[in-house]
């Protein structure tokens, strides 16, 4: 017998797992040697079945024959008819609250005297002004031409193979950095593979993904790109390398590695076989004493070569539109465009990232309002991806939160957002793949912005067909529309905040970067008025709304491009 349950986001099912016993799990890929079958005890069973999108069928239970126990055929039919008369218990009303199989319970506010005071807050007129304009020149300006100009070498010493894994944002980054690599090493690049996450599932390829003519037309002046491989190294392949120790595989390059590493460790391979594949490889190039040249190849790889697919960039375009031109409520219609060019597209918007899902939440071992079971539900979590091995979880909440190490939760951003002078009209844009504890989760945030607006949301089931129920491409769209509002703001700090705070920085873009250290503080003053909030928050965000920063020695490249990639005056 099967039963139809709905779920939110991100509740689990305890209870048949309980009668079934432990469920073993899928192997898990390895991004290094491909798929492993789990060795931690933690990794081979589990009592809770993750969902996906939508509903979920749970085989309720199959078993052989057993000698009655009427106490066991009492709590079966107990079992079996509590569904029937009860379906409210399976079915959260408005999917808003939580089943009573959800590992967490519905999260109240948690700042009740703030979030008061937020409602009745009303923002001047000069606020408002001085919040939506747009950045004044701050004498930079994108500089990525090399300092030299010379043609590709008539020989090459081989191919560079690379194997991506980790969420969209960081295998970008990897991108940029195999054609450093790959430019220092004076290989041809094959087009990188990108792995499949094990916590996004998606399994887009680059050319599903990334527009591959423009990107090797983009650098063909810089390195040499190919397709794929020749006949005869048709043989390396992920498979290959995931099935015994490889004398073309390099999986020893350090975090950061210097260019004289892949020059000592990886150029004798490419002389000896013509081809060296490296995985893992993200993060495996260093940040600092590089040469002027590597650097803004990087930075061009970023900035220009990866451009979106053609359909990805088309719905990103849509949605734009439709936030600059807000729906018109009587006739559920797009408001036209207006034909004067002056007035065109004027309307306004801030795309707020919120990455608040529970990869995310598990591994920050802080306390976000959901009870027992949240707690409990996330330590197993820890437990089974992480083995235990994570270095928040031997700190308090209030530790944490006292050291900005927690992300914002919705109700907290949104708090934020109006001490800053968003308000009620204001057009948000809300970029994220799921939100741990569904919708009642973000129920205050709405309170606040009820012009909230996603994907889902601004465009059709037909315009989103594309891309839905696919993470990394989802996640293309959002850093498009990212890439075009007039602020960007996140709630915690991440490879997606990395690489839009770079490109935003890159074009003088505002972009509002939470003070993490003061807002745990602020949020752990649980006697702190709206007016006293409001100030601080204020006075501690003037300079995190754009101003250039200058990269320091182990920054990221791909987070503050000046002054590698920018040049002064």
């Amino acid at each position: 017998m099967t039963y139809r349950i709905e779920f939110q986001q991100d509740a689990s099912l305890v209870l048949a797992s309980e009668i079934r016993g432990p469920k073993p799990l899928p192997a898990h890929r390895s991004p290094a040697t491909g798929i492993v079958p789990p060795s931690h005890p933690h990794l081979c069973h589990r009592r809770t079945t993750r969902p996906g999108d939508g509903d979920m069928l749970l085989r309720w239970w199959s078993y052989r024959y057993r000698p009655p126990q009427r106490s066991g055929l009492l709590a079966a039919s107990l079992v079996l008819l509590i569904p029937s008369f009860f379906p409210s218990l399976f079915i959260p009303l408005g999917r808003t609250f939580p089943s009573i199989f959800s590992e967490w319970n519905a999260p109240q506010p948690k700042h009740l005297s703030l979030l008061k005071g937020a409602l009745q807050h009303r923002t001047s007129i000069d606020k408002k002004s001085e919040l939506w304009a747009p950045l004044a020149p701050q004498g930079w300006k994108p500089c990525i031409r090399p300092s030299t100009t010379s043609s590709l070498p008539s020989k090459l010493n081989g191919f560079i193979q690379v194997f991506l894994d980790g969420g969209l944002n960081q295998q970008r980054m990897a991108i940029c950095d195999a054609v450093a690599v790959a430019k220092i090493l004076n290989a041809t690049l094959v087009i990188p593979h990108l792995e499949v996450n094990p916590v996004w599932q998606d399994m887009s390829s680059f050319e599903e993904i990334f527009d591959i003519d423009h990107f090797i037309d983009t650098l063909k002046e810089d390195i040499s790109i190919s397709r794929g491989l020749p006949k005869e190294y048709s043989w390396s392949t992920r498979e290959y390398y995931a099935i015994g120790i490889r004398a073309t595989r390099v999986k020893t390059a350090p975090v950061h590695a210097s260019a004289d590493w892949y020059l000592e460790n990886v150029l004798p391979v490419l002389y000896s076989y013509g081809i060296a594949a490296i995985s893992p490889f993200s993060h495996r190039l260093t940040f600092d004493n590089l040469p002027g040249d590597i650097q803004r190849l990087r930075c061009k790889v970023n900035f220009q070569a990866l451009a979106f697919v053609p359909h990805i960039t088309a719905l990103g375009q849509t949605l734009v539109k439709r936030l600059r031109n807000p729906i018109h409520e009587k006739t559920n219609e797009y408001i036209k465009e207006i034909q004067d060019e002056n007035e065109a597209g004027s309307g306004k918007f801030a795309v707020l990232h919120l990455r608040f899902d529970k990869d995310m939440t598990a591994h920050s071992s802080c306390d976000f309002g959901g009870g027992k079971a949240e707690r409990l539900a996330l330590a197993k979590y820890r437990q089974v991806i992480w083995q235990g091995r994570v270095l928040n979880s031997q700190f308090t909440d209030e530790e944490l939160r006292g050291q900005g190490r927690c992300p914002l939760t919705p109700e907290e951003i949104g708090l934020l957002l109006v001490a800053l002078g968003f308000d009620s009209s204001t057009r948000l844009f809300l970029a994220s793949h799921k939100v741990y504890g569904g919708e009642a989760r973000i129920s205050s945030l709405l309170k606040l912005f009820p012009l909230m607006e996603d994907k889902k949301n601004l465009a059709s089931e037909e315009e989103l067909m594309q891309v839905d129920g696919k993470a990394s491409l989802l996640a293309a769209v959002d850093y498009f529309v990212s890439m075009h509002a007039d602020i960007f703001i996140s709630a915690s700090p991440g490879n997606m905040h990395n690489a839009v705070l770079g490109y935003r920085t890159y074009k003088n873009l505002k972009t509002i970067r939470p003070s993490m250290s003061l807002l745990g503080q602020l949020f752990l003053n649980k006697s702190i008025e709206w007016s006293d909030f409001q100030q601080a928050v204020e006075s501690g965000h003037k300079t995190r709304q754009g101003q250039i920063r200058l990269r320091k020695p182990k920054q990221s490249i791909y987070t503050y491009p000046a002054t590698d990639c920018m040049c002064g005056g």
